[in-house]
């Protein structure tokens, strides 16, 4: 079922009618409806917030297999929190730590938290990713991204649909790795030993993030989307401390 079906099933009548043309115009209709769905598991969605697609399905499930019982995780630039609430509702086990630079996408992640009934085991609070110098009591056993990784030129060729999301959600600078960077080096401090990094790529990034990895010491898996393109990064650093 396309988006535009998606529409024709939940509305009707004349606000149907509005829909479809806000639709052709460009509005994606996630945010016409306000809600979308990810996992099978609805979330809230707004335009402060990415909206959730199917091949991120890919992160989750490889989150949800590779934490250890009674694990931790700490999801960076969560948007909607659709990663970390769907591993959650997956894993009644785990805990997990939420950060995003916008207040607003924060607010939308709690409800849907709420909403989707992992609230108490899922702790959020606001960090810009690129200053990311966490001091947090806790260590993580996986930390977890979806950022932006999309070169800054290239935002403003994508569909009107998608530059209709936030860019910050999307512009991960010059060569699309700006996160990345930032990300990897400041993490090793809250990571357990043996603990691991997961992160969703570009299509064509694989080379780069292994590239990246190896520059810190760190070994490299990944796995591909249902579409056959390299979307998923398992990072495994050599942690002795």
């Amino acid at each position: 079922m396309n988006d535009l079906d998606i529409l024709k099933a939940s509305l009707k009548g004349e606000t149907l009618e509005k829909a479809i043309i806000k639709y052709n115009a460009g509005t994606p209709a996630a945010y016409i409806l306000g809600k979308w769905e990810f996992m099978g598991d609805t979330y809230e969605i707004t335009r402060d917030v990415l909206i959730p697609r199917l091949d991120t399905e890919r992160l989750v499930e490889k989150l949800v297999a590779i934490l250890p019982k009674n694990g931790s995780f700490i999801d960076i630039g969560t948007g909607s929190g659709c990663v970390s609430i769907s591993t959650l509702k997956r894993r009644p086990d785990v805990i997990g730590f939420a950060v995003d630079v916008s207040k607003k996408a924060l607010e939308v992640a709690i409800r849907n938290a709420d909403s989707n009934g992992v609230a108490d085991r899922l702790t959020f609070f606001t960090c810009d990713v690129l200053k990311f110098a966490p001091e947090l009591g806790d260590r993580f056993d996986v930390v977890v991204s979806n950022p932006p990784y999309i070169p800054s030129l290239s935002v403003d060729r994508l569909d009107i649909s998608v530059r209709k999301e936030p860019r910050i959600a999307l512009d991960g600078g010059e060569d699309g790795l700006d996160f990345y960077r930032a990300i990897f080096p400041a993490c090793n401090k809250i990571l357990y030993p043996g603990g691991k990094y997961l992160f969703e790529i570009g299509f064509d990034q694989k080379d780069a993030i292994e590239a990246l990895a190896r520059k810190y010491g760190a070994g490299s898996e990944f796995y591909k989307d249902y579409s056959g393109n390299w979307r998923v990064a398992l990072l495994i650093p050599d942690l002795k401390q």
